[in-house]
C-alpha cells in the first residue's frame, strides 16, 4: 500500500513512562557523588534533554534550594557515564507503555503509516528500551540524541529522520510531551500533538500544540483527519 503519512514520536514520557527507571539511575549517581536524591515529580521536570543535562540541572537546583552545595559540574562527565552504565543495566524495571500505545501503533501499521522515533535519549539506549518493551519493530527508524550532530529542539532532528524514512515533511506529524518536542515541530512546520503530564516544567497552555491528548485512546480520529486532508 502507498505510504499515507509519517508520524514521529518522542520516547520518554510520550511512548513510555520511563520516569521511574530514570529516577533510580539518577538517584544512584547522585547518592554516589554526595548529592541529594530526587523524587518522581522532580525527574519528570528534569528529563527530556538527555542524561547530562538532567544531572547538571539537578545539581544546580539542589544547590539553589539548599545553599549548601557548591554549584559545580566538574564531575558531570563522569556522573553521566555512571548514569548511562547503571540505566542501561536497569532500563526496564518499572517503565511502562503509555495507555493505548500498542493499539495505536498496530492501527498505524495497518493503515500504511510510517513511523519513527526522535528522542534526545542516546540511540543505543533508545533501541534497547524499544526492543525490551517490544515495540521496536513498529518503527522505520530510531534517531537518538547522538544519532546526528544535532538534536531536538533543532528541527533537523525531525526532518532528517523523515528523509531517511522516505517520508514527506508536508505529510508528517510529531507527537511529544514537552516544549523541546513542540519547538522542533514548530520550526519544522510539522503539526504537533501534545501529550498531557509530560516530562517538562511547563504547563500545557505554555507549550505550543495543534492537539492535546491525555493518552493514545481515540487518537486515530485525529490522524484520520490528516489522512483525509493530505491524501
Amino acid at each position: 500500500m502507498t505510504q499515507k503519512l509519517t508520524i514521529l514520536f518522542d520516547l520518554d514520557g510520550t511512548l513510555v513512562n520511563t520516569a521511574p527507571d530514570l529516577m533510580h539511575a539518577h538517584n544512584y549517581v547522585m547518592k554516589k557523588y554526595g548529592y541529594e536524591e530526587r523524587d518522581l515529580s522532580d525527574i519528570k521536570k528534569l528529563a527530556g534533554r538527555g542524561s547530562k543535562v538532567m544531572l547538571t540541572k539537578s545539581m544546580y537546583e539542589i544547590a539553589e534550594l539548599s545553599g549548601k552545595i557548591k554549584k559545580t559540574s566538574d564531575n558531570v562527565e563522569e556522573m553521566t557515564k555512571d548514569f548511562i552504565n547503571y540505566y542501561s543495566k536497569n532500563i526496564l524495571k518499572d517503565s511502562t507503555l503509555k495507555i493505548g500505545v500498542l493499539s495505536f501503533l498496530n492501527w498505524c501499521k495497518k493503515n500504511s503509516i510510517s513511523m519513527g522515533v526522535c528522542t534526545n535519549k542516546q540511540e543505543h539506549l533508545s533501541i534497547d528500551l524499544l526492543k525490551k518493551i517490544k515495540i521496536y519493530d513498529f518503527f522505520d527508524y530510531v534517531a537518538g540524541g547522538n544519532t546526528f550532530e544535532y538534536n531536538k529542539p533543532d528541527p533537523r532532528h525531525l526532518t532528517s529522520t523523515i528523509e531517511i524514512i522516505g517520508g514527506d515533511s508536508r505529510k508528517s506529524i510529531m507527537i511529544g510531551d514537552s516544549e523541546t518536542d513542540s519547538n522542533s515541530a514548530k520550526s519544522a512546520n510539522i503539526p504537533f500533538i501534545l501529550i498531557k503530564d509530560g516530562y517538562t516544567e511547563k504547563k500545557t497552555n505554555e507549550i505550543y500544540h495543534d492537539h492535546l491528548i491525555k493518552d493514545y485512546i481515540g487518537l486515530e480520529k485525529i490522524i484520520e483527519k490528516y489522512i483525509n486532508d493530505w491524501i
